[in-house]
């Protein structure tokens, strides 16, 4: 059981990679030299998520609420400003670019991994 859980999370760091490769590649703004810097990207932004994010919602709290749930997204693009600070070559070239980068990684990771999450 354990082995399936860790297969399943390196098959979503290896998903998350990807779509950050294929989004660089269509979006203007947003710059990902190779594959190894695309994975390094994917776990960075799950550590982030992990550990910083919490904090950020907790101390937005009122005003998430307020905006019905609508601040997540820029809690997100912040996240996504501060892994181009950790990873090298990993750029966003504005805060806007970064919103729409986060949306788009989002959407397309819940439709991936939702796919993948089925047991069969």
């Amino acid at each position: 059981m354990k082995k399936i859980k860790t297969m399943k999370l390196l098959l979503k760091i290896l998903i998350t990679s990807g779509l950050v490769l294929l989004i660089s590649h269509f979006m203007t703004g947003v710059h990902v030299p190779n594959f190894l810097t695309a994975l390094l990207v994917a776990v960075v932004l799950g550590l982030l998520n992990l550990f910083i994010k919490p904090i950020f919602v907790l101390l937005t709290l009122p005003l998430t609420v307020f905006t019905l749930g609508l601040f997540l997204l820029v809690i997100n693009a912040i996240i996504i400003l501060i892994c181009t600070k950790i990873v090298g070559g990993f750029t966003v070239d504005t805060f806007f670019t970064a919103l729409l980068f986060s949306l788009v990684l989002s959407l397309s990771q819940s439709i991936l991994y939702a796919i993948i999450g089925k047991d069969k």
